[in-house]
């Protein structure tokens, strides 16, 4: 999960997802109304104990704070019955597996150590049925073992190569998400070519001036972002209450026409960027 806002418990029960798998939790930056959520959602893990341990990730500055909401006010200073582990991160590699791996970067927002975060998965070579069919190879470990890259020895002695059964690779997708940001036009390079971003409009053009002072975006900067990077699709969140949600899209989509405004138990699709 990214951010941890006010009612995330809430919304989280009320959208049938549960608990059991969040473990995880990144955050962009150390604002309340980014962390405040925090507060209740461990509570209630310490309460029902439904996962083993809890990993929060953010920079140093969002961490201090994290720390006196959660040892301080939750657990005032008391050991927590299940492991809540603080990561202060830096920009970089933060996480790799056989499958994806998260890079986090810079984000400038009024001074809050702001990171943004990027979802990257690897290609993968599709396994070929019909060659596989071809060669007789049976159903089993041989064929698992050839998607693993792995050279394999059939019981009638013959020697069967990944490069026979395994097509050209295949790009993986792409996600990144941007919390609050104020100089958005810095993030380009960190979002090039990205399938889908997630990020913050608070603003319309109109009141630029505004978005300015206080560190947010307006929609024509994100779109206009979107556009530079060659982004995919633009999924916008953080809208003031002031704007409809269909002004933030006119103005956004006449710059960058793959643009959306997501609302709570919204579900995207993210696809490759041909």
């Amino acid at each position: 999960m990214v951010d941890c806002g006010e009612g995330t418990q809430r919304q989280i029960l009320k959208s049938g997802i549960g608990f059991k798998r969040l473990n995880h939790i990144l955050l962009t930056h150390g604002h309340l109304d980014h962390v405040l959520g925090l507060a209740g959602l461990l509570s209630t893990f310490m309460r029902w104990e439904a996962i083993d341990e809890v990993n929060i990730y953010g920079s140093r500055h969002t961490m201090e704070r994290v720390d006196d909401l959660v040892n301080g006010v939750v657990l005032r200073r008391q050991p927590a019955p299940i492991p809540i582990n603080l990561f202060d991160i830096k920009p970089g590699l933060i996480f790799s597996s056989e499958k994806f791996q998260i890079t986090a970067f810079a984000v400038d927002h009024r001074g809050s150590g702001s990171l943004g975060f990027r979802f990257d998965e690897f290609g993968r070579r599709p396994f070929n049925n019909e060659a596989a069919e071809a060669l007789d190879i049976p159903p089993g470990p041989w064929r698992k073992d050839l998607v693993d890259g792995k050279t394999i020895t059939l019981a009638d002695g013959r020697i069967i190569d990944p490069e026979q059964v395994l097509g050209p690779e295949v790009p993986g997708t792409s996600l990144a998400v941007v919390g609050d940001v104020g100089r958005p036009e810095k993030l380009v390079e960190h979002l090039r070519g990205v399938d889908a971003l997630v990020m913050e409009s608070t603003y319309l053009i109109e009141e630029q001036e505004m978005a300015e002072s206080f560190g947010h975006s307006t929609a024509t900067q994100a779109a206009t972002l979107a556009k530079e990077a060659g982004v995919g699709q633009l999924i916008l969140t953080h809208v003031s209450r002031r704007y409809r949600d269909e002004d933030i899209l006119e103005e956004a989509r006449s710059v960058f026409p793959e643009t959306w405004v997501a609302r709570d138990f919204d579900n995207y699709q993210i696809k490759r960027t041909e």
